[in-house]
């Protein structure tokens, strides 16, 4: 990735949808947030008001854990449902394998993370049917304690409601734990359509990592545990990793703001809908490969490279040559608009001739 400007006008940023701001409503929520006195440590209306905000959308009681980071809500939930002599089995190409600095492993006190391939970044349930069993009583080996998922993939791809009721169901049969990264939670159930119900615990998962920084929140994520049991351990691990924020109001202020009257879900079909918009456009310029149709906000295409050098010198930011030469990934965010979309296309077309 070449080096780019401090500051990026949203219409010419597509590295990730971490890099746009925050919805105005979150904004003003953390403004409202920091007057008057309330007690530390989320013992405060607005905590309560966000816990109750999950259990209705989750239809159901859960733990909720408020943090700051998509890396301390991944290790975190990891941690809880992996011991130190047990592995923890992903996607090769799963962001806790690849962009996480070890933190499962550090969180986890040395758990070991396995990969199970698939096409498309999902893990295929015939190789998992295999690593769940494999040097199972072993002393010498670390044992398969936890499987985790990521919804949507860092491929793009969204896994089926079937596909996570059936590798959950292979998971639990061998008695593994099930986590979700769901940095792009929100993008996913756009997809699929369905409720966050169905995509968690009514298919099997029994912790997910919430995101919401990707999708309009300024720093707060959350760890959502759907089994009672876990909550003990992981109030004391929170603490203990220092994601108890004492001023947790600024945490849960965004997450009660995103939650409210959807806006969490109009988020992400602005971002899922803008990542259709141009695909269907860079389909139409000679020379440029989609290979795949977006299911979320991630586009992966293939560009030749005097295009990529033109983008480039334009200012549009991007990853490209990350993963094979002439590759490049765009990601849409929340914040852009179906101008910023055509400008790019026509920036892509332009320089194709």
């Amino acid at each position: 990735m070449s080096p780019a400007p401090a500051v990026i006008p949203s219409g010419r940023a597509f590295i990730s949808d971490n890099m746009a701001g925050a919805s105005p409503q979150i904004a003003q929520a953390v403004a409202d947030a920091a007057t008057g006195q309330v007690l530390p440590y989320g013992n405060d209306p607005y905590t309560d008001s966000a816990r109750r905000r999950f259990g209705e959308i989750f239809e159901r009681a859960v733990d909720v854990f408020p943090v700051s980071t998509g890396s301390a809500a991944n290790g975190l939930s990891l941690a809880v449902i992996t011991p130190p002599w047990g592995s923890v089995l992903s996607h090769p190409d799963s962001h806790i394998n690849h962009d996480e600095c070890g933190a499962p492993e550090f969180f986890t006190g040395g758990a070991k993370l396995i990969g199970v391939p698939g096409p498309d970044g999902k893990i295929d349930p015939d190789a998992l049917q295999k690593a769940v069993r494999r040097r199972t009583g072993d002393v010498h080996s670390v044992q398969p304690s936890a499987m985790s998922i990521s919804q949507a993939t860092e491929s793009g791809s969204v896994y089926t409601l079937e596909e996570i009721r059936r590798l959950s169901a292979i998971a639990k049969d061998a008695g593994l734990r099930v986590h979700m990264d769901g940095a792009r939670f929100a993008n996913a159930l756009d997809h699929l359509n369905t409720t966050p119900a169905e995509m968690t615990w009514k298919a099997g998962i029994d912790i997910l990592s919430f995101g919401a920084t990707k999708n309009g929140s300024m720093t707060a994520d959350a760890i959502i545990s759907f089994d009672p049991a876990l909550a003990t351990e992981l109030a004391f691990r929170t603490k203990r990793a220092g994601q108890l924020a004492s001023k947790m109001r600024f945490h849960t202020a965004q997450l009660d703001a995103y939650l409210t009257d959807d806006l969490w879900l109009h988020n992400a079909r602005q971002a899922n809908a803008m990542a259709i918009r141009l695909a269907d456009g860079l389909k139409a310029i000679p020379g440029t490969n989609l290979l795949a149709t977006p299911q979320a906000n991630i586009l992966f295409c293939r560009l030749p490279q005097h295009v990529t050098e033109g983008l480039l010198a334009e200012g549009y930011v991007f990853y490209h040559d990350r993963w094979e030469p002439g590759t490049v990934r765009f990601v849409t965010a929340f914040s852009h608009t179906p101008q910023d979309i055509d400008q790019l296309i026509d920036a892509v077309n332009r320089h194709s001739q």
